[in-house]
């Protein structure tokens, strides 16, 4: 509430009231008003007087001006005074906003001296931003009674070994069991092995891994122990993990090193264990003893690691044998490798000692076929004839045997024939196919010769030793029909097709009708085609079979076997072999299958190819076809057969689609007459339901290009039915205007009808047709054209057409076209005719005209009923003519444009005095009525002066007029002006005090109406009860003023000369 006043006197006044919180309070504002130096200042000299007793304000203070003052400084101030309880509060209420790791630390620090060890352990755990190392350093030097704080930097951080010591040292071994059994068993191996290094009981170190048993990882604590040599040491607990069931490898391995470090039948565990990693106690016992790591190496299939190991301690025959058994042909080839420098003895014992010893045939057909991967030949044969050929166990084996003939077709060749020879049991097609591919085809040919294999024995003669002669030679002496195709297929190949086709009978084969038939059209031996076709026939029903015999017969003009065929049942595809003989223009045959299919149209068009053109016709007419009908058409007319073409094309032109194709057909050959005769046919009696709109539109365009003096007349006739566009067309290129123009007109297109009639009028025009076209045109332009048609080409009848034209054009833009051509008078009779719309340029046209024709009357006549136009400049161009009816004229005009003055003047010029009087009162302005009686009297014209007062009553001033009279002794001819004067103000008099009198009159009736509502409404509230008020009046709230009427003076009459009353 209050800011100003004396914080300290008044800290120290509460602090003697008891009222501590307000003067910690008004204190710590006290710092907050000095400058940073003061307070720091002010904050050492109060801990200097009284450490104790001033450390609440100090940190009091710390915390609320740490900004201000700098957290390094008050730091600073705590540890200047070594008042880690001060630094401790203060930092404990930074630390959650701040990251800065020496602020951490010396919380961490300042809580330790003082004694807080719960906060030192939650920090540890919680904290993430204090330095690992500095804070370990620290707590291990302070000490303290509780270990949990160290014991938390060191598991975050990884310092397990350094803990292990100090608590080791300081014979802290409760602590040791608690961080392994609750905090982190993962961490226990590293226990293990400080304790091993610090000389550590081995009972405890027992005790304490049998303690957490199964959470224990093993691997990392066997590595721990196996580097310091003590594996022993966990016999008890990995027999005991043993005996639980477990199977984890690691346990296995160290198991298996403990024992083959005890030699306690080391051979037994390594063969019969399956759980523990070979290549682990493998390499465990290289060192020890190679035979165990061979077993071991061998147990787990470590090819490579056996063969170093072996390699290594020359255990050859021990490699040998595992290889052998292996049956691995990676392996064969990493040890057959010639970089291999152990090669030559590894090869000895395999021949000498592990294959000899095997009874496994795999087992030695893996080792042979290695050696031949290897590249081995030589050393291969002889291993193979020591066992095949030797009567050894291996003699009649069927896979040896395969190996040993296989081997000699890639390392010797030259004995293969001998093995062929002396060997039965070996595997015949598979081995002749390995001999081909060697090229080794004579050996082939002996396999498959011996197994009676005769179809792929001709087909190593035919495809590779490439001899027909021996392999018709081996065809005839083994009589098989398999054997006669192959021999069959080979000659097909190579050209002799005779002689295949007499092989394929011979093997009765039909299976490859296809390339028979492909290369006897190819050879042109077609009488053998047919021999071969007709063997196939019996054995397959294919219409390919059946079509290339009737081919076949066609080609070599056996027609009648070909009728004789086609009745007899086949397959044949008759359609497809009569358009394939008809394409190789066989006309004759096709002719026939036609005839026998029925087929008209193709019939129609092999007759026409063969100039048989009537029997064409009549087949075509069977046929019905348009394109048939127009195949054998176009043919008549390029034979020149004019009256079979007609027949034709009248069955033709009745399909529209088909109708321009006939006409650009006769046409490009220049038949004009005759394509005009099948049209007009095409109109006929018989015809006209069928004739359509293409008919009549084709020969009218025929009509346009070669007769054009029946072109009109076809229009006329048949308007209705022709397709007019395309006509048009047609008389635009030939320039027949008069027909084009009546097209137009028939198509409604008055536009291009008008745009035709102008622009070839010689032809087109005629004024009766003309001014029927013009009014129905869409585009206005066409109107002004037309004007400009009529001026140029027939002036005489330019009225008549505009007259036609007077509710269309724009009157004002025809007067300019004839202004400027300077024929203006030449549409006088139209302009008369259109004044009516009062048109400012017509009526200024003929104003103009009646000028320069000096028509006065009618110009006035003009003027009155016509008022659109200038005015002004008309009056102007006339007020000088020299006709006195003009210039009257030009005053009236004047008058009528309100130029009161110019017309008034002008009248008095020509003593048109009264034209004068009249504009004056017209005018409606005093002055110019004033002026004219002074006019007047200045002239001496007394009978115009009491004229124009009678004229110009309501204007003239009544004491203007009589001065004037008076002043000039005209008071006689003012006399009746100032009677009418009198008499008319005397009236309006009358009127007056009338009027008043009776809002006299209105006025009492009104007061009395008053009176009497108000003696009513007091007669009914004496008639009331005292004790009941007096109703309200419904729908008021009071008493409301009766209406007033309005107050005045009646409206006066209008001002004017009022009409004159008797005396």
């Amino acid at each position: 509430m209050f800011s100003h006043y004396d914080r300290p006197r008044i800290a120290q006044l509460c602090e003697k009231a008891g009222l501590y919180v307000r003067a910690l309070q008004s204190l710590v504002e006290f710092f907050g008003t000095l400058s940073r130096e003061w307070a720091l200042e002010c904050m050492k000299d109060l801990l200097l007087v009284n450490l104790r007793g001033n450390l609440q304000i100090i940190v009091q203070v710390a915390k609320e001006y740490c900004e201000q003052l700098g957290v390094d400084a008050c730091i600073k101030l705590f540890e200047q005074f070594k008042s880690y309880e001060g630094l401790y509060f203060f930092l404990g209420s930074y630390l959650s906003s701040s990251e800065d790791p020496d602020i951490h630390f010396k919380y961490i620090e300042a809580a330790a001296k003082t004694g807080q060890i719960k906060e030192v352990e939650r920090v540890t755990r919680e904290s993430n931003f204090y330095d690992a190392e500095k804070t370990k350093n620290f707590l291990m030097e302070a000490k303290l009674p509780d270990a949990r704080p160290l014991i938390n930097v060191c598991d975050r951080f990884g310092f397990v070994p350094d803990l292990t010591h100090y608590l080791y040292t300081n014979n802290m071994l409760r602590y040791i069991e608690g961080y392994v059994q609750k905090v982190n068993p993962g961490n226990a191996p590293l226990v293990v092995g400080q304790l091993l290094d610090d000389e550590c009981p081995e009972d405890f170190i027992k005790g304490l891994i049998l303690s957490v048993r199964s959470l224990l990882p093993v691997e990392p604590l066997v590595e721990e122990c196996e580097k310091r040599n003590r594996l022993r040491l966990l016999t008890q607990f990995l027999e005991h993990l043993v005996s639980e069931g477990s199977q984890d490898t690691h346990v296995h391995n160290a198991l298996g090193k403990i024992i083959i470090d005890s030699n306690n039948n080391p051979e037994h565990f390594l063969t019969t264990n399956p759980y523990y990693d070979s290549r682990v106690v493998g390499k465990y016992c290289e060192k020890r003893d190679p035979t165990l790591a061979v077993v071991a190496y061998r147990r787990g299939q470590c090819d490579d690691e056996l063969i170093n190991v072996t390699n290594k301690n020359s255990l050859f025959k021990l490699q040998a044998r595992y290889v052998v058994e292996r049956m691995d042909g990676d392996l064969w080839e990493k040890v057959l490798n010639p970089e291999n420098e152990y090669r030559r003895q590894l090869i000895d014992q395999v021949v000498s000692t592990a294959l000899p010893e095997s009874k496994s045939p795999e087992q030695v057909s893996a080792a042979v076929k290695a050696f031949m991967t290897a590249d081995l030949p030589h050393e291969l044969i002889e291993l193979l004839e020591k066992i095949v050929l030797q009567n050894s166990a291996f003699s009649g084996n069927f896979n040896l045997q395969n190996l040993l003939i296989l081997t000699a077709i890639k390392a010797d060749p030259s004995r293969v024939m001998d093995y062929i020879n002396r060997l039965d049991n070996f595997d015949g097609p598979a081995v002749g196919e390995v001999a081909v591919e060697a090229q080794l085809y004579e050996e082939a040919f002996a396999i498959f010769k011996k197994f009676n294999l005769n179809v792929q024995a001709v087909n190593v003669l035919l495809d590779n030793i490439r001899s027909i002669d021996r392999a018709v030679e081996f065809a005839f002496r083994v009589e098989e029909d398999a054997v006669w195709s192959q021999v069959a297929k080979a000659q097909l190949r190579e050209g002799l097709v005779s002689d295949a086709i007499e092989s394929f009978i011979r093997a009765d084969d039909a299976t490859q009708f296809l390339d028979v038939i492909r290369a006897s059209e190819g050879a042109d031996v077609y009488p053998d085609l047919v021999r071969y076709l007709l063997m196939v026939r019996q054995k397959v029903k294919e219409p390919k079979v059946d079509g290339e015999l009737i081919y076949a017969y066609a080609k070599i003009d056996r027609l009648g076997e070909i009728e004789e065929f086609i009745v007899m049942p086949n397959v044949a595809n008759l359609q497809n072999v009569g358009d394939r003989l008809f394409d190789e223009a066989l006309y004759e045959a096709a002719k026939i299958i036609f005839a026998f299919i029925s087929n008209w149209a193709k019939l129609a068009v092999t007759l026409v190819r063969l100039k048989q053109f009537q029997g064409a016709v009549d087949a075509a007419r069977k046929a019905n076809s348009a394109k048939t009908w127009k195949e054998v058409c176009f043919a008549c007319v390029d034979a020149e057969e004019f009256r079979l073409a007609q027949i034709c094309g009248l069955n033709i032109i009745i399909q529209v689609d088909d109708l321009e194709e006939v006409s650009e057909y006769y046409q490009n050959r220049g038949c004009f007459n005759e394509l005009i005769s099948l049209m007009e046919s095409g109109l006929g009696l018989e015809r006209l339901e069928r004739a359509h709109m293409g008919i009549f539109t084709e020969l009218g365009v025929l009509y346009a290009r070669y007769r054009y003096e029946k072109l009109m007349e076809h229009i006329k006739l048949f308007s209705t039915r022709l397709n007019i566009p395309k006509l048009i067309r047609a008389c635009d290129e030939q320039q027949h205007w008069k027909e084009l123009t009546y097209l137009y007109i028939q198509y409604d297109e008055f536009d291009n009808a008008a745009t035709t009639v102008m622009n070839h009028s010689p032809e087109a025009w005629d004024h009766m047709q003309f001014k029927d076209i013009i009014v129905k045109v869409a585009s206005v332009e066409l109107y002004y054209k037309a004007v400009h048609f009529y001026l140029q080409e027939h002036p005489d009848l330019i009225n008549d057409m505009l007259n036609v034209l007077a509710l269309r054009v724009d009157h004002t833009r025809v007067v300019d076209i004839m202004r400027k051509a300077g024929h203006l008078r030449l549409v006088k009779p139209y302009m008369v005719a259109v004044q009516s719309n009062n048109v400012s340029a017509v009526n200024e046209a003929l104003n103009e005209i009646y000028v320069e024709e000096e028509d006065y009357d009618r110009l006035r006549e003009s003027i009155d009923l016509h008022d659109n136009f200038d005015q002004i400049g008309l009056a102007q161009k006339i007020e000088k003519h020299e006709l006195l009816e003009m210039r009257r004229v030009a005053a009236y005009i004047y008058k009528k444009a309100g130029r009161w003055k110019q017309s008034i003047a002008l009248s008095k010029k020509d003593n048109h005095y009264r034209d004068a009087m009249e504009t004056a009162s017209q005018s409606g302005e005093r002055e110019l009525a004033e002026e004219l009686l002074v006019y007047f009297i200045e002239q001496g014209k007394k009978e115009c002066f009491a004229s124009c007062l009678f004229v110009c009553y309501d204007l003239v001033r009544p004491d203007v007029a009589l001065e004037l009279a008076w002043i000039n002794n005209m008071i006689d001819f003012a006399f009746p002006y100032l009677l009418q004067f009198i008499r008319e103000y005397t009236g309006k008099v009358d009127e007056l005090i009338k009027d008043k009198i009776e809002a006299q009159k209105e006025v009492k009736a009104k007061e009395q109406e008053e009176k009497d509502v108000i003696a009513q409404q007091n007669m009914y509230a004496q008639l009331l009860p005292l004790a009941l008020p007096a109703p309200p009046v419904p729908g008021m709230g009071g008493f409301a003023p009766p209406p007033m009427g309005g107050m005045g003076m009646p409206p006066m009459p209008a001002f004017g000369m009022p009409p004159m009353g008797s005396y």
